[in-house]
């Protein structure tokens, strides 16, 4: 790989990692290419403080929403939405890693780079070349005994190009016991080693390496006919598989599996957005089924009330005997208790609500001190136009983002198991390298009047120039076999993968049948929530008019005081019932829109706008 290669190469990483961050969330670092890929990004501290879209919307100690504020503020400040918007950032993240191949993260690799004494170079080289070692010097050899974490199939070459340079200075001193060759009783080599190494991964299998290694070396040999000399080595050399490991489709599959997990962080995330969203609407649906249960007991308060007061004047007349007057004021104290619970209760919910729409809970006086004043109310219509069933699952298929990431996993398992299968065969690598090598030095005089071949008289430029003339060549080429007799590891993986893949496919058929199981729970849940609130209606309009007619009979002196109360509690009752039963219709509709995955569409959330964490529904004054 030529410089011009190699500068594209780091160019296509740098523009694709930066067109894979989030803007305004992670901030990719800035400057020229070779310098940006050493700096760390930007990323933006943790934002703990609401924005002033709510307090926007309080008014003299009362925040009046609507459904729509609600949801607006929930998408803006809500702490499940804004840790779930990390995850699709981080699987972009993943992604980019990915692409540089190698091993998963935690499993370890190594890269070494050896040098040798070039054949001719010094004492050392000549022995070398003559298939003899000096013993001396030393050498070292490291084992890690740590714990290690492997990966199942084959591991990915690393595909960014790697550029290693490796400087090192030596003086080592060595005893000579046969001083014929060196003439000296102490060898002392002064020594400059250096070796630049440029590898790049392949996607079919392998890799491709370039290596410049450069060694200088002055001795106090006599016998030397070059000293100093230098000795450049330029190569080229490269390994690639062709059973185990071998194969796009094999060595891509993590980069494959890590741009379908891209695709499920967004699914998650837009999971946890319908959640947050189904849960905001029906917290807040709570509140207006708390306030409407204020009202209807303060209607039924009222009434009471007029009882008693009726009573307490007639009383004061001698119309009514005066022990009538308790079981009117009993009456009429009972329905205040129930008042005073309704709107504890009002004030818990709101309290609920409220913390589900803020970052720091309520820390912040003026929401917390706030009173939540709904502005919609639950509407229920004349009747519920429900698809057949087999549409109904049709679009929970297409809208459930639980549905999309299953799928999405099944498919990363598919993928994953090319490796396992991969796993199985042989390992077959085929090895060629081509390099060149030069010598050159600083002729030194000879008692025997021995000269150097003037070729090699130089310095480095002529060593150099043998190279790029090949006056010196090698080329090398080897074939490997290995084979696991009996591969009860690679089998036991495969097998292990496949019945793991045969359960997903199981899990996968049990979910789409609860699916229509739900979808049918629901839909049944509606028409039954429908039919009890109509009639809770009818029995409310039956028990007003007997109320009001008792009432009158009351007045006219046709009936007691205790057939009074009793209507009164009727009324009361079915007020009550009516309430309940509109809630419980509302939640029902609410759940059958969340089982076929509706809410975000129903409830005009924008998926642009729980991303960016701002919603475009401007906030208005009430």
């Amino acid at each position: 790989m030529n410089p011009r290669q190699l500068i594209a190469v780091f160019l296509c990483v740098a523009s694709l990692a930066q067109a894979q961050s989030t803007a305004g969330v992670v901030e990719k670092p800035h400057g020229k290419f070779w310098k940006r890929w050493y700096q760390e990004a930007t990323i933006p501290p943790a934002q703990f403080q609401n924005n002033n879209r709510t307090a926007g919307l309080i008014r003299a100690g009362k925040l009046y929403l609507t459904v729509q504020d609600a949801i607006a503020i929930a998408l803006e400040n809500n702490l499940d939405l804004e840790i779930a918007r990390y995850g699709p950032i981080s699987a972009d993240w993943r992604y980019v890693r990915a692409q540089a191949g190698g091993p998963l993260r935690g499993v370890p690799a190594g890269n070494t780079v050896a040098n040798q004494a070039t054949g001719g170079q010094g004492v050392a080289g000549t022995l070398a070349s003559a298939g003899l070692s000096n013993t001396g010097g030393g050498s070292g050899s490291g084992n890690n005994g740590g714990v290690s974490i492997s990966q199942i199939g084959p591991v990915t070459a690393n595909l960014d190009p790697v550029l290693q340079s490796v400087t090192a200075f030596s003086q080592t001193t060595i005893p000579q016991s046969n001083t014929v060759l060196s003439q000296t009783t102490a060898l002392v080599d002064m020594r400059r080693v250096s070796n630049s190494v440029v590898q790049e991964g392949l996607l079919t299998g392998g890799y491709v390496q370039a290596s410049v290694n450069y060694s200088w070396l002055r001795e106090n040999a006599p016998s030397n006919l070059l000293n100093p000399s230098v000795a450049p080595v330029v190569q080229i050399y490269a390994r690639h598989d062709f059973l185990r490991s071998f194969g796009i489709d094999v060595n891509n599959r993590f980069i494959r599996v890590a741009d379908r997990n891209r695709k499920i962080a967004v699914e998650q995330f837009r999971s946890t957005v319908m959640n947050t969203v189904a849960s905001v609407v029906n917290l807040y649906w709570d509140v207006v089924s708390a306030q409407e249960d204020i009202k209807s007991r303060q209607q039924i308060l009222t009434i009471a009330e007029k009882l008693f007061n009726d009573l307490t004047t007639e009383v004061r007349l001698g119309a009514v005997a005066k022990f009538e007057i308790f079981r009117a004021e009993a009456e009429f104290k009972s329905r205040q208790r129930e008042l005073d619970l309704a709107i504890a209760t009002k004030r818990q919910n709101d309290t609920i609500f409220k913390s589900a729409l803020s970052r720091d809970g309520l820390a912040d006086p003026l929401l917390d001190s706030a009173e939540v004043v709904p502005l919609d109310s639950i509407q229920s219509p004349d009747k519920d136009d429900i698809a057949p069933l087999r549409e109904l699952l049709a679009k929970a298929l297409k809208n459930r983002p639980d549905v999309a990431f299953n799928k999405l996993i099944d498919e990363n398992a598919e993928i994953s198991a090319i490796g396992t299968k991969n796993g199985l065969l042989p390992q077959l690598q085929g090895i060629a390298s081509m390099s060149a090598v030069g010598l050159a030095g600083t002729p030194q005089p000879q008692p025997n009047g021995a000269a150097p071949d003037p070729y090699v008289v130089g310095g480095t430029a002529n060593a150099f120039g043998q190279i790029f003339r090949d006056n010196f060549k090698n080329r090398r080429a080897s074939v490997g076999f290995q084979a696991s007799v009996g591969n009860h590891v690679a089998q036991g993986d495969y097998g292990i993968e496949q019945l793991q893949l045969r359960q997903g496919d199981l899990t996968s058929r049990r979910t789409m049948n609860q699916l229509v199981v739900d979808i049918s729970n629901q839909m049944i849940a509606l028409r039954q929530a429908r039919t009890r609130h109509s009639v809770a209606v009818d029995a409310l309009a039956l028990q007003s008019d007997l109320l009001k007619k008792e009432r009158q009979k009351f007045d006219l002196g046709d009936s007691d005081i205790s057939t009074v109360i009793a209507a009164q509690r009727g009324e009361a009752s079915a007020r009550s019932t009516e309430v309940s039963a509109r809630a419980t219709y509302n939640r029902a509709r609410l759940g059958l829109e969340q089982t076929l995955g509706e809410t975000l569409d129903n409830n005009h959330v924008a998926m642009q706008d729980a991303a960016a964490g701002a919603s475009s529904t401007p906030a208005k004054p009430r």
